[in-house]
């Protein structure tokens, strides 16, 4: 797992990565410096900007402020005024009828007693408020309040209603309200001038809404924020902010006290007019650090690249090539780069023309060794197969069988060691040699010299291609030659009758070594060994051979079968001190 993550990571040890990481820790100081700097230069601004924000929207609403304002004065003073005609209901309404006609801005002013009954109003008619919403609300917390209605109780027109609580003595009397039309507010918009484009909305402490501009008062949550009430915006922390009216349109809120505890206003307004200081300054906290690390890291790469990091490509090219094999001429010496370099590609020059030199005189040495060896295999073997021929005159003047016998053995062990010199000096390599090849050239060698032409013998073979060295090739040629010899001095047809057969084989056993088995076929007649008698000359060779292959012989003999089977390994055999002990 280590080191596939290693692998994974592997472009973090090239020099442009390195460089990269280390310019950005020694530009890190600088660039968490600007960002501090600049960050506080943008909080600046947006406290600047919402407090510039506020207060535009202040001035937005300054007319309704004053008309509100001097509603609660009016009604403070009115309420003061009507302590001395409680119980005279003329009395009472001829005063708030003669100021509401002094007064334009206002529709209607009336007094209502605790009971709900209005017998006073500018209007000089009785009526039943004691369902009025503002009278319930007024009963539930008597205190100065501003409350609005689509249709007003009298008038039937949209009014802005300011309460106010008559007391005498401690002792609640009533409640006075005036009415102003909306109409009159609307009439302030025209003396905004370059804030016209604020949508502004005046709720009560309640969240009621109480005025909004160029929309009816059922239609308050189209120029609020989507998702938010009235009431919620009272209780946020947050006076400036960013959302979608109910338009869709994404405006910048403003929120403040308009009248404290009493009026709050909400500021609608376009972001271009209202542009906010992390808008302006906020991309330019990240930009400029952030352009300065892009601009570093693109110079100082541009440089590595230029001075470095392009010779060592072509360096680490040149060492490949000659890697590969293609050194007919020393790699050039590379050209503009810095000292340092241009001294390490000097040197790779001198060494990759040493190397070419010396290649060469090792190739000259050993093709003239290659040729030595294989003419020496190639005398060897002329003169083993001349000493076979000289030993096959000797036995055709031997008139004695057992002579002949002996002589015979001989030369068949002196033909298989002609076959193995044959063998090597035609392999294309001198270090390993194809036992399947040579065990069937042998093989081929002895059926033609020890089986008589028309004998009732079937030999058959099995090699798979394993390779061996020359240490090994030796004593499994011989021992293969005269476990041959023994089988076919021994075989004999099968019970029942039948053909004498013989079958050789060679298996890779696939895990570093090999069997050689030679079977053949055992009939009745062949005479059991007793027990003490001293092994003969072949099976002392046989089991000579197998400990040369540091391996033992196995032999089994049953159901009209003779099984002599070697298991070895396949690989360099170390040269024995002597000759092998017989």
């Amino acid at each position: 797992m280590k080191a596939g993550l290693r692998g994974k990571l592997k472009f973090t040890e090239r020099l442009g990565f390195r460089l990269a990481f280390l310019l950005s820790v020694a530009l890190l100081p600088l660039g968490t410096i600007a960002l501090v700097q600049t960050w506080r230069m943008a909080e600046d601004a947006e406290q600047a900007t919402e407090s510039a924000l506020l207060q535009r929207t202040s001035n937005a609403a300054a007319g309704e402020r004053a008309m509100i304002e001097s509603a609660l004065g009016a009604s403070e003073a009115l309420s003061q005024a009507l302590l001395d005609t409680v119980g005279n209901d003329a009395a009472c309404s001829q005063i708030l009828g003669d100021y509401v006609k002094r007064s334009p801005i206002y529709a209607f002013a009336g007094f209502i007693p605790t009971n709900g009954q209005m017998t006073c109003s500018s209007l000089a008619e009785a009526r039943d408020m004691s369902q009025s919403p503002t009278y319930k609300a007024f009963l539930a917390a008597p205190r100065a309040m501003v409350t609005a209605n689509a249709s007003g109780e009298v008038s039937r027109v949209p009014v802005l209603i300011v309460s106010q609580p008559v007391s005498k003595d401690g002792v609640l009397l009533g409640m006075l309200t005036l009415s102003v039309k909306h109409s009159t507010l609307e009439l302030l918009r025209s003396r905004r001038g370059r804030d016209r484009d604020v949508n502004i909305v005046m709720f009560n402490h309640a969240g009621e809404p109480l005025f909004v501009e160029n929309h009816r008062l059922v239609e308050v949550p189209l120029v609020l924020p989507v998702g938010r009430e009235a009431s919620t915006l009272v209780d946020s922390d947050a006076a400036i902010f960013r959302a979608r009216d109910g338009e869709g349109r994404s405006r910048v809120f403003a929120v403040l006290d308009l009248v404290p505890g009493m009026v709050h206003v909400v500021g609608s307004w376009p972001p271009e007019q209202a542009q906010l200081g992390r808008d302006l300054i906020a991309p330019s906290t990240l930009l400029f650090p952030l352009t300065m690390w892009i601009t570093s890291l693109l110079v100082a790469y541009a440089a590595v690249d230029r001075l470095v990091i392009r010779h060592v490509r072509e360096l680490r090219g040149q060492m490949r090539r000659f890697a590969l094999g293609r050194r007919e001429v020393p790699p050039d010496v590379l050209k503009d780069a810095p000292a340092e370099i241009a001294d390490v590609s000097q040197t790779f020059h001198n060494l990759a023309r040493i190397l070419i030199r010396d290649e060469a005189e090792l190739e000259a040495s050993l093709q003239e060794k290659t040729v030595l060896l294989k003419e020496i295999h190639h005398r060897v073997k002329n003169n083993l197969q001349l000493i076979a021929s000289i030993m096959n005159m000797q036995i055709r003047q031997v008139k004695e069988p057992g002579a002949r016998r002996v002589l015979k053995s001989v030369q068949d062990r002196v033909a298989s060691l002609a076959t193995i010199h044959r063998n090597l000096y035609q392999a294309e390599t001198l270090s390993a040699v194809q036992a399947d090849q040579l065990l069937g050239d042998i093989v081929s060698q002895m059926t033609m010299m020890s089986v008589a032409p028309g004998s009732n013998l079937d030999i058959r073979t099995d090699f798979a291609p394993v390779t061996l060295y020359p240490d090994q090739a030796v004593p499994v040629s011989l021992l293969a030659t005269e476990a041959l010899t023994n089988a076919v001095k021994y075989s004999s047809a099968p019970e029942g009758g039948g053909q004498c057969w013989i079958r050789l084989s060679l298996r890779d056993e696939k895990d570093g070594t090999a069997t050689l088995e030679i079977v053949n076929s055992q009939g009745a007649g062949v005479p059991d060994r007793v027990e003490g008698d001293p092994p003969g000359i072949g099976t002392k060779l046989i089991n000579a051979f197998a400990g040369q292959l540091d391996t033992v012989v196995e032999i089994t003999s049953a159901d009209g079968e003779y099984r002599l089977s070697v298991r070895f390994e396949v690989g360099g055999i170390p040269p024995a001190d002597g000759p092998p002990q017989i």
